[in-house]
């Protein structure tokens, strides 16, 4: 088994949706674009993580929304190194489809007092929806790393709440873990690392914005 060096996750840069909510009343989620401060974030963090990667090979999963596949074309990288798929278990957390923007604003609301991991949008995912979808593409993902010539270096363009929640089960948080943390913001990036015991470890935290409930399995 060839099992990556790093594992890169990448939320996508700023979009139309993360300036002006009203935009989900006229176009579908998945077909929103970058914004140009979105371009210039993907293209700031393609400097560092071109640096990061090197010469080496890199296998790379996206998730089939615009954002995210313009995201991964403004990092800039070396594609004769490259083998790129759509992964569409990567996606956002499904809303329904249009939206009315009070409507969405009136959910969210009850989504922060019920919780992020339970709360289920009338038309649409909870976040426990994303973690089985996630854990899926995790099954594959690590059926992959069985080829001997596997590349050292895996990269992960995708949204918020799926990197959270691809941290959630890859490195089995708890629900109250999971709640007590923040999305990274557009462009930002955490990578797992693959240390001399075997064990990935994340290069830095997501931040906080509360301590986690002390309640749940205690071992």
């Amino acid at each position: 088994m060839a099992r990556p060096r790093r594992i890169v996750l990448i939320r996508h840069g700023e979009s139309q949706g993360n300036i002006d909510d009203t935009v989900y009343e006229r176009e579908p989620d998945h077909a929103l674009s970058l914004t140009e401060r979105g371009l210039l974030q993907a293209e700031r963090a393609g400097e560092s993580i071109r640096e990061l990667f090197g010469e080496e090979k890199v296998s790379a999963y996206v998730s089939p929304y615009r954002r995210t596949h313009q995201t991964f074309q403004a990092l800039g990288l070396d594609m004769r190194r490259v083998r790129v798929r759509e992964e569409p278990r990567l996606r956002e957390q499904d809303w329904g489809n249009w939206q009315d923007r009070d409507d969405v604003r009136l959910q969210k609301a009850y989504r922060d007092a019920y919780g992020h991991f339970f709360y289920r949008f009338a038309q649409g995912e909870s976040g426990a929806d994303v973690y089985d979808r996630v854990g899926a593409f995790l099954e594959s993902l690590w059926r992959s790393f069985e080829a001997p010539d596997h590349p050292p270096n895996v990269l992960i363009v995708t949204h918020g709440l799926t990197m959270r929640l691809f941290c959630m089960r890859w490195f089995h948080w708890s629900v109250a873990e999971f709640e007590s943390l923040c999305n990274p913001g557009n462009a930002e990036w955490r990578t797992l690392l693959l240390g001399g015991d075997g064990r990935y470890a994340l290069d830095r935290p997501f931040d906080r914005w509360c301590e986690p409930e002390p309640y749940g399995l205690t071992g």
